[in-house]
């Protein structure tokens, strides 16, 4: 397998890693566990199904070594193409995981707070639950930062199709739009969801492309964008 395909598949591998414990944690436990009007009922269901709420703490912990592998191997992949924007893409996800990190800590507080109470456990557990989820919101504005050089090296780069590329710009200013509309204009849910359709597209079509092609055939001909630039020493 040519390397620039293995590093794609990789990369692939671990961007659908990102987003199924994405979606099985922030979406599914964490929809199970919390009510956001009733902190009773959040500590309720922390204490009757703490094993739930543990591998919900888990799944976060695999978000972030998944995106943090993810913006790592996306840099290998497009470093030859424009190193900046490689590395833009692995700082912004990097960004995009510590506050997934920071989350993680948080739910563990508040499960460790219901199975073992002390002072106001329903309150501290509710408070540890809305901190979270406001950490993936304001994350969500390094996470549409990262999809925006990543639309930049697939347009650069013919490896993917170009129409990608826009579509993953597109998506990352929408996510970037919406973690200030979530905060600017709260009951304009509907707009911030529409907002970050195009990602959604984009980041599912980014993984399919890479697990399935790797890269455009066409690229492997293509010799490395920053080859080494031969050195001519003058004889006297």
């Amino acid at each position: 397998m040519h390397p620039l395909v293995r590093t794609a598949r990789a990369t692939g591998l671990f961007y659908l890693g990102l987003a199924v414990t994405g979606a099985l944690g922030f979406l599914t436990i964490r929809q199970q566990l919390f009510v956001a009007d009733d902190p009773s009922a959040t500590l309720a269901n922390l204490v009757e199904h703490e094993s739930l709420a543990r591998a919900g703490i888990a799944l976060e912990l695999l978000v972030v070594l998944t995106q943090t592998l993810t913006a790592v191997w996306f840099y290998r992949l497009f470093r030859t193409v424009d190193s900046v924007a490689a590395a833009s893409i692995a700082a912004f996800g990097l960004v995009n995981a510590v506050a997934v990190l920071g989350s993680a800590a948080l739910l563990a507080t508040a499960t460790e707070v219901a199975v073992a109470p002390f002072g106001d456990p329903a309150t501290t557990a509710q408070l540890m639950y809305v901190i979270s989820g406001h950490l993936w919101t304001v994350g969500g504005l390094f996470f549409g930062l990262w999809l925006i050089p990543m639309g930049v090296c697939v347009h650069r780069s013919g490896f993917m199709p170009r129409a990608l590329g826009w579509i993953l710009i597109v998506g990352g200013v929408g996510y970037v739009l919406g973690a200030f509309v979530g905060y600017l204009a709260p009951d304009a849910g509907v707009v911030a969801d529409a907002l970050v359709i195009p990602a959604t597209v984009g980041e599912f079509w980014m993984i399919g492309y890479l697990l399935v092609r790797g890269v455009h055939p066409g690229a492997l001909a293509e010799p490395p964008r920053e080859a080494a630039v031969p050195v001519r020493v003058r004889s006297e």
